[in-house]
């Protein structure tokens, strides 16, 4: 009978240590993901935000100065089109390098105190974007660490969980080096 007992004691502390185990991990991840879904709304947010300041700087533009009517319609069809937030904002940086240039070569836009407000705005946005970027990717580095390294990967494998890709799309385990192209 003490063998008995002692090999149920035995099964009990294992199963309590299996089920400590897997709650920790369990809750690890779930603070990952709770933080790159925050950077994820953060920078969504931001992106919309730069989109509209970036919007209203165009119809600032149209109005001081003749454009050529193709100038910024990418930037004005972006609304018909469904993206990825990076692909979003690889369209507005190039929005708003194209929006500078024609800022820097016409004097006459230097003097307009809604187009300098709303060029700082965007500065001040895609500084908190470059600090958003670099948090989510920490965290999607721990994310995918704790999807293939034992005891976390045990956790993935049972709630499905699958290794994620860094905010530039960049994926580590592939053989294309295309992505990684800037």
């Amino acid at each position: 009978m003490n063998t008995f007992l002692i090999i149920i004691f035995i099964i009990i502390v294992v199963l309590l240590t299996f089920g400590l185990i897997y709650i920790y991990y369990h809750n690890k991840f779930n603070e990952t993901i709770i933080r790159i879904n925050e950077a994820e709304n953060r920078i969504d947010t931001n992106l919309r935000d730069k989109y509209d300041i970036l919007s209203r700087c165009v119809t600032i533009i149209k109005d001081k100065i003749d454009l050529d009517d193709k100038a910024f319609n990418d930037l004005l069809m972006l609304k018909t089109k469904k993206l990825s937030n990076f692909d979003l904002d690889r369209l507005l940086v190039k929005a708003y390098n194209d929006l500078l240039s024609i800022y820097d070569n016409n004097k006459k836009l230097h003097d307009n105190e809604e187009l300098n407000k709303a060029i700082k705005q965007i500065e001040l946005i895609d500084e908190e974007l470059v600090t958003l970027r670099i948090y989510y990717n920490a965290n999607i580095s721990n994310y995918n660490n704790m999807v293939k390294k034992i005891p976390s990967m045990l956790v993935a494998k049972i709630n499905k969980y699958k290794e994620r890709m860094f905010y530039d799309l960049k994926n580590m385990n592939d053989e294309d080096y295309e992505d990684f192209k800037l």
